[in-house]
């Protein structure tokens, strides 16, 4: 009560003589990574949480490495170095490092990420790496169905199957094989939800399937992140009545590109995303924060608070 009254306090003493906000970055929570990071999967191993971002600051997204952050209570992060390096790693893309996602499976870490419009994948023995490119080409070439192929997110059901989302312009589902880095493109569903451009992220939560996307472009103050649910990983999915659920205000502008993280043994769960950087913030300069997300007692996720800062919390299982 006390922050949000001095949030308050202060968003009061910023306005100037013409009922303008001179200093309105002071109300929004700061960053939890330091300097220019998008695209943010946040993920719980262990008694850790994980975030793997994409490197921003470059006009056109000319990223080269993927990183690592660690943290023991979602708001002191440390960087545990470059997990992936494309022009020492990969054979087939340089740059374009953009939008990854992890999954643990088999003793494994199974990291997917776009390089140069291309989906590829990378296996570790831990969460920080370092990844190695485990087949030397694409898992999913650029070309292979419509819209671009980006933004992986890997979710795996309660039986072990594992499926793969990715897409911009439609939303592509394929389930992967056991190995976890191969898979029968002929059998990719693609479908566009309403509003749907990118970013997608999918989990389950008491029998129930969420499917969240963003809408707008990142370089548009309104990106947005919206959902839907179904009764089954592959859908069909329904949108909500009451979208978007995660949006910007005010100082805070073009909040998506989200993923979502279940504290361990809990029922509470926080969603990571990126915002333009305040302050001369835009599309190619956005940083990451953390916010709590609830649901209610019908499992709706309701409209997120870009506002609240993120507790300190334990990871512990």
């Amino acid at each position: 009560m006390k922050q949000r009254f001095l949030a308050i306090v202060l968003v009061l003493v910023g306005f100037g003589s013409k009922g303008q906000t001179t200093v309105d970055s002071v109300v929004a929570p700061a960053a939890v990574l330091p300097g220019v990071f998008a695209d943010p999967h946040i993920a719980a191993f262990g008694k850790k949480f994980y975030i793997y971002p994409t490197t921003d600051g470059t006009v056109g997204w000319k990223g080269t490495t993927f990183s690592c952050w660690s943290s023991n209570d979602l708001r002191k992060w440390k960087n545990e170095g470059v997990i992936l390096d494309l022009p020492r790693d990969l054979t087939w893309a340089k740059e374009r490092a953009w939008a990854p996602a992890i999954a643990k499976k088999n003793g494994k870490y199974y990291f997917y990420y776009s390089a140069d419009v291309n989906i590829g994948v990378a296996v570790a023995d831990r969460p920080e790496g370092p990844f190695k490119d485990p087949i030397g080409k694409p898992l999913i070439p650029k070309g292979t169905v419509k819209g671009q192929m980006i933004d992986p997110m890997v979710f795996i059901d309660d039986d072990g199957s594992a499926y793969l989302y990715f897409g911009q312009g439609n939303c592509n589902i394929v389930k992967l094989n056991d190995d976890m880095i191969s898979c029968d493109l002929s059998k990719i569903i693609s479908f566009k939800p309403q509003g749907y451009n990118e970013g997608a992220f999918v989990f389950k939560r008491q029998g129930k399937y969420y499917l969240m996307w963003s809408e707008y472009d990142t370089r548009d103050p309104r990106y947005s992140v919206a959902y839907a649910t179904a009764d089954s990983p592959t859908g069909p999915f329904v949108k909500a009545e009451t979208n978007p659920v995660l949006k910007g205000s005010g100082a805070i502008k073009g909040a998506g590109h989200h993923s979502v993280v279940q504290v361990p043994g809990t029922d509470n769960w926080f969603i990571a995303y990126h915002r333009f950087k305040i302050p001369d913030g835009n599309g190619y300069n956005r940083e990451t924060c953390i916010s709590p997300m609830r649901f209610d007692n019908k499992g709706n996720i309701l409209p997120v608070d870009v506002f609240e800062p993120v507790p300190a919390v334990k990871a512990k299982r």
